[in-house]
């Protein structure tokens, strides 16, 4: 369960005597996540009629087990254990509906059977400071490669996923305890003899089979060993060889002696309650361990005695199948929990139903994929079995067969396929009444209310602001967001860009997500308190710039958190008035006018933020044309963006004042002799576009700063800034066409050589539709327009011609 990586899991049938002496035990060593073993398990249950059913997993989650029975619980689910107090210290303990302990607790609940867990509880699991591990060999990778096989997975998947059989569960549960001869024990501390490491009656165990938890969690995997004692039986053929990292050392570490040791006081406690068939679902890895005679409890006792604790909670929480397999980083050892779901729910010609969901899925994609590629695929899966010896093809055939018929080789097309179904991303779902943090039910109702479906797979979803449900899902997105809790991402450039009335998301729920909602919960017991709390607790800290703060409020008016928009307004006019940077200001004017903008469209009172923009922009225009000189080509661009930026804010603010206001301090910077040409060509650039001055004055002036007293390189610098990126100026406008033409004609080579570089830069930023028209005008009229000879006659037949021309497309455009 938690911790699980590839172990298998088989079944035995061993009676132990108990406390008393009619009652039967039947330890079932199971595979996690293995759906032949959860056939064989649910039918061996259904044989056996045990009044008492113990499952590997956290015993403090057996309050738990009753939520199986709703009909909303929908695998694939996980048990989550948290430190309230740490919300970051968890764990996880998955299931889908193909494990074996899933099925174990399905029949309990539909037999009226008491199910609980036995394994050591979260409060201890969580408590253990000691994030180190024991060896994590695999057993099946010994299994696997006596039998003549290089994979693990696939040697299991042959002899018990395609053919569920127990006799095979009886086989493995032989092989484990002889592996388990032969593993390296790892006593406890303190622990000298064989009995208190639970060796003897039974065979040591482990090697720690569980799953590495997801990051920031602490590792439940074994200690640090004190003292290692190789085990009896090295000369077993299945004995490690250093050489074969199939057959590398297996480890029995201290955590899972403690672990077996837990299990067996658990199983003596449910028989001393009056368990007359008890049934026991663990690991097959610890199936050795707890079958047999149970012993006496004292050495378990002593060995489980002084285990750090620490209070837990615990809850369900949708899982996905994606995150049970090995490489998500959770190691639940499935490798494809798309194509075992499949195996477990598809009895009646497997092959052929999934072969007709991968056509499915390559359609999907517009690959062309017909019934005939079917039949093929089918018929080759089918001769691959029989030449391998298999009574059914089984998902390496059948990969074989669709990398070969439907994707002709195309390793590309074959990678859809893994992913889409192989692994998969169901996501599963868990009562409305699971037990949870505040946050987390106030998130679940919202998400009901405005329709919004927690789903794995990615989608794109349109948010026109203009409606009321559509604004408040906006809210809801942008507070998840300021929380940590990315289950909507903006599209790339799509909310700045526009600002008005839509927005675009791209909504994808990760699993971890109901940790950081967890995490959240410091913050406050709905969405919008919580989120008020963390971005007033974010700008009040020291050394918070005036940028951050704008950004912050920002996103408290996108999130509408009015509660919140006062106190951020309050702290940035306080850093403002402290701050004398003006790149600081000018980086938190657009911010503030995007914010302005979008108060606008979502109906929030933005008055004070106005206010705030003035005096930035106050503070901007006093100290900008101080800042413009004594810059080196670096600064002078840096600040030359910061002025693009303040430009096109204040554009589409929209203000006469501002507007005024800023087109006064840009003509101060224009008739300044000392600043960069970068910073003054910008300038002249603006206000020529602003119409406040005229098309001789900006002639003049690129004349003066093309004259003889300036360097190239400050010639060269200035028409950057002029042009700033727009060729078309150059197309419409011959005469700043011709001045540029002559001004280069007339560059000593070392001079052109100099500059160069720039001008290289300048015209590579032009579209290339731009620089062919360019090229086009100094081909076909040369850098000098042409003069006028005289009144050019009027032909009125053309004329003619060209007002029927328009008049016709007029006509067709109304």
């Amino acid at each position: 369960m938690s911790e699980q990586t590839g172990e298998t899991r088989t079944a035995s049938a061993v009676p132990a005597p108990a406390s008393n002496a009619d009652a039967v035990t039947r330890v079932f060593g199971i595979r996690h996540h293995g759906p032949g073993s959860a056939r064989s398990l649910r039918q061996a249950l259904e044989e056996f009629r045990p009044d008492a059913i113990l499952i590997e997993g956290p015993a403090d989650a057996d309050p738990l087990v009753g939520f199986v029975a709703a009909d909303t619980m929908a695998p694939p689910v996980a048990l989550l254990a948290y430190v309230p107090d740490s919300p970051a210290r968890a764990a996880f303990w998955p299931f889908a509906v193909f494990s074996p302990e899933w099925q174990a607790m399905r029949y309990g609940v539909d037999h009226a059977v008491p199910v609980r867990f036995c394994d050591l509880p979260a409060t201890n699991v969580l408590a253990a400071d000691d994030d180190t591990r024991g060896d994590r060999t695999d057993p099946l990778a010994a299994l696997a490669s006596a039998a003549g096989y290089d994979d693990a997975e696939r040697w299991w998947d042959a002899v018990v996923e395609s053919v569920p059989d127990s006799a095979a569960f009886d086989a493995i549960t032989e092989a484990m305890a002889t592996l388990r001869e032969d593993a390296i024990l790892h006593a406890p501390a303190g622990d000298s003899d064989q009995e208190t490491a639970g060796s003897a009656p039974r065979s040591p165990s482990t090697r720690p089979d569980d799953a590495p938890p997801p990051a920031g969690a602490p590792s439940t995997a074994s200690e640090p060993a004190d003292s290692i004692s190789p085990a009896p039986g090295s000369g077993s053929p299945l004995a490690a060889d250093p050489g074969n990292p199939a057959l590398a050392p297996l480890v029995v570490d201290r955590h899972t002696l403690r672990r077996e040791a837990y299990m067996r006081q658990v199983m003596r406690q449910t028989l001393k309650d009056g368990a007359k068939r008890l049934a026991v679902v663990c690991g097959a890895w610890h199936a050795p361990a707890l079958a047999g005679a149970l012993g006496p409890a004292a050495p378990d006792a002593r060995l489980l005695k002084g285990l750090p604790k620490t209070k837990t909670a615990l809850t369900w929480v949708p899982w996905t199948h994606s995150r049970l397999a090995a490489g998500s980083g959770y190691g639940a050892g499935v490798t494809s929990p798309g194509w075992y779901h499949h195996l477990f729910t598809e009895t009646e010609r497997p092959v052929a139903r999934w072969l007709t969901k991968v056509a499915g899925v390559l359609r999907a994609h517009d690959l062309p994929v017909s019934s005939a590629h079917i039949i093929e695929s089918v018929r080759l899966a089918d001769t691959l079995a029989a030449l391998r010896g298999r009574p059914l093809a089984g998902l390496s055939e059948v990969t074989e067969a669709v990398r070969a018929v439907m994707c002709g080789g195309d390793e590309t097309m074959l990678r859809l396929v893994v992913d889409e179904l192989v692994v998969g991303e169901t996501l599963g779902g868990v009562p409305e009444d699971t037990p949870t943090v505040p946050l987390a039910a106030d998130l679940r109702a919202r998400s009901k209310t405005l329709r919004l479906k927690q789903e794995a797979l990615a989608r794109t979803v349109d948010l026109d602001l203009r409606k009321e449900r559509d604004v408040e899902r906006s809210h809801l997105l942008h507070r998840l967001r300021l929380l940590g809790i990315d289950w909507g991402t903006p599209t790339v450039g799509e909310v700045r860009n526009t600002g008005t009335f839509r927005e675009t998301w791209t909504l994808r729920w990760e699993p971890e997500f109901e940790v950081r909602i967890v995490e959240a919960a410091v913050w406050g017991t709905t969405l919008r308190t919580a989120a008020e709390a963390n971005i007033l607790d974010t700008a009040s800290r020291d050394g918070v710039s005036v940028t951050e703060l704008a950004d912050a409020l920002e996103m408290a008016l996108l999130a509408d958190l009015g509660g919140a928009t006062d106190g951020l307004i309050t702290r940035l006019e306080a850093a403002a008035a402290l701050d004398h940077d003006v790149t600081h200001l000018l980086g938190a004017l657009p911010g503030l006018t995007r914010t302005l903008r979008y108060g606008d469209v979502r109906g929030t009172d933005t008055k004070a933020l106005a206010h705030v923009a003035d005096g930035l922009l106050v503070r901007i225009c006093a100290g900008l044309p101080g800042a413009v000189t004594g810059l080196d080509t670096d600064a002078a661009e840096a600040l030359r963006a910061q002025i693009d930026a303040a430009h096109t804010a204040i554009s589409t603010r929209d203000d006469d004042h501002a507007t005024t206001e800023w087109l006064a301090t840009l003509q101060r910077i224009a008739d300044r002799d000392d600043v960069h040409g970068a910073i003054g060509g910008r300038a002249v650039r603006l206000l020529c576009d602003a119409e406040r001055i005229d098309d001789a004055d900006s002639a003049r002036r690129l004349a003066a700063a093309l004259s003889i007293g300036n360097t190239p390189a400050a010639k060269a610098a200035w028409i950057d800034g002029f042009l700033g990126g727009r060729g078309l100026l150059l197309v419409h406008d011959r005469e700043l066409l011709r001045r540029i033409d002559d001004w280069l004609r007339e560059l000593a080579e070392d001079q052109f050589v100099a500059t160069l570089p720039l001008l290289r830069r300048t015209f590579g930023s032009f579209e290339s539709g731009e620089r062919r028209a360019i090229g086009q005008a100094l081909r076909d009229t040369g850098s000098t327009p042409p003069t006028p000879t005289g009144a050019t006659a009027i032909d009125p037949a053309r004329g003619q011609l060209a007002l029927r021309a328009a008049t016709a497309i007029l006509g067709a455009a109304g």
